[in-house]
């Protein structure tokens, strides 16, 4: 049994299993409890579990699967996700199981010129204040897991059918009617309670683009001369391509090397599953010699499609008694690597806006105020992702020779900048990582600072009045 199910049955059985190692319930005593349900056990809902659970409240986490299984491979921990896992005593364990990239490389796909580059390495916790990390998703949830456990109860197999919202309550397949205070949908793209939020089944846009995944021993990779820099320099390599792109880099200290490789869509369905190498070699055969020998490693494969939604209006039901969260209500293309930043900064947002409720009638107000706070956010980051999604798969062509050209001149300007001279803005550069004014907007962004500008604002200190009424 893997190491991430025995845990979870431990978990399960006792959930004081992890408290000698997170022994800390921050219990404000003029708190009002609350009876928090949430649907999904992915990294957003664990975060939130663990944020609400710690500041007081009693939290059910309803999952619909058997088990937590090790699923996908690679996850870009960027620092506006490392400072929030930091914060949580998570550092030292990161450290152990994480790759930090020295620098990010965006390529052509037929001979592996480096159009666009980024140092980033050390330099990107001086600039933004928290390290940027690769990890395997497993290795992060199963962190994630271990950091909520002794706040939560957690529930397995519970998948839910409806939930009522005026009392509300959670009915689960089985029959079983949960009553609570709240409840959090964080049921992933294709979640059930975001139909109940906005009224009516919502059915995720196709975006064309499918995905396959798969991770490589970098044993065999250090064999070749060819590859072997891939894993000694730990560099971010993107291969553009018309209409598909590859992204490698090494995760688990270096044991492994991710590679995502996105293509047209082959009719795949959402859920992943196995898919023959052939196939997916077949697709990249025009791609430089070296991704030839990578995926020529690839011992086994699975793909799915890759799905879309447009930004909500409103991520809160009418009756202020449910709202949703993570993908949930802003499902992120892989694009800018800012899907499981946004869920679990969403988490800490609405943790830390619940650690002062004092009365129930406080809610509707703090609801608003998690939307207020994360909706502009979100909304931006997705609108983001969809235009990478272009500026990589540009076929040959003018479009293309721009895109190269703009992202040369970052490049160039890079390689002064380590060499004394002041850095440049790149506002609008293709290689978005090169426009500093974007990156820091993404990667400086502090979801408790945030919270805290927030208490210090009329609406804010509306909502301490409404609790003494």
């Amino acid at each position: 049994m893997s190491g991430i199910r025995t845990l979870t049955r431990q978990v399960q059985q006792n959930p004081s299993v992890a408290r000698e190692n997170n022994p800390v319930r921050l219990v404000n005593h003029e708190v009002a409890s609350l009876d928090i349900t949430i649907v999904g056990a992915g990294m957003g809902g664990l975060a939130a579990a663990y944020c609400l659970g710690r500041a007081g409240h009693k939290v059910t986490v309803l999952e619909s699967a058997s088990f937590l299984q090790e699923a996908g491979a690679g996850i870009q921990s960027t620092p506006n996700l490392s400072r929030l896992l930091i914060r949580w005593g998570l550092g030292e364990k990161l450290k152990k199981i994480a790759v930090v990239p020295q620098s990010l490389a965006l390529r052509r796909y037929r001979d592996g010129e480096r159009v666009g580059w980024n140092k980033w390495g050390d330099d990107v916790e001086r600039e933004y204040g928290a390290p940027y990390y690769h990890v395997h998703r497993a290795d992060l949830h199963r962190l994630l897991l271990e950091l909520a456990a002794p706040y939560m109860t957690l529930r397995l197999n519970s998948k839910v059918l409806t939930v009522e919202p005026s009392t509300p309550f959670v009915v689960l397949e089985s029959g079983e009617i949960l009553r609570t205070d709240l409840v959090i949908g964080a049921d992933g793209v294709r979640s059930i309670v975001r139909d109940i939020v906005i009224g009516k089944k919502d059915t995720p846009l196709d975006t064309g683009d499918a995905a396959y995944r798969a991770t490589i021993p970098t044993s065999e990779m250090l064999k070749d001369p060819e590859l072997r820099q891939f894993v000694e320099e730990a560099e971010a390599n993107v291969w553009m391509g018309p209409g598909r792109h590859i992204v490698g880099y090494c995760i688990r200290a270096k044991r492994e090397y991710n590679l995502v490789m996105i293509h047209p869509s082959n009719g795949e369905g959402e859920i992943p599953i196995p898919t023959d190498c052939e196939q997916m070699r077949a697709e990249y055969a025009a791609f430089e010699p070296r991704v030839q020998k990578l995926i020529n490693l690839v011992p086994s494969t699975m793909s799915w499609a890759l799905v879309d939604r447009d930004p909500l209006d409103s991520w809160i039901h009418p009756s202020h008694k449910i709202c949703l969260l993570g993908d949930a209500c802003h499902p992120m293309l892989p694009y800018r690597a800012q899907g499981a930043a946004m869920a679990v900064e969403d988490a800490a947002v609405i943790g830390n806006l619940f650690s002062r409720v004092t009365n129930r009638k406080q809610i509707p107000s703090l609801l608003r105020a998690y939307q207020q706070l994360r909706h502009p956010r979100t909304s931006a980051t997705q609108i983001a992702s969809r235009m990478n999604q272009g500026v990589f798969h540009f076929a040959d062509g003018p479009a293309q020779e721009t895109r190269d050209a703009s992202m040369r001149a970052a490049m160039e300007a890079e390689v002064q900048r380590l060499q004394g001279a002041s850095p440049e803005s790149h506002e609008d550069n293709a290689n978005v990582w090169a426009d500093r004014a974007k990156i820091m907007a993404q990667y400086g962004y502090d979801a408790d600072a945030e919270v805290e500008k927030w208490r210090q604002s009329e609406a804010a200190a509306m909502i301490s009045v409404v609790a003494k009424l």
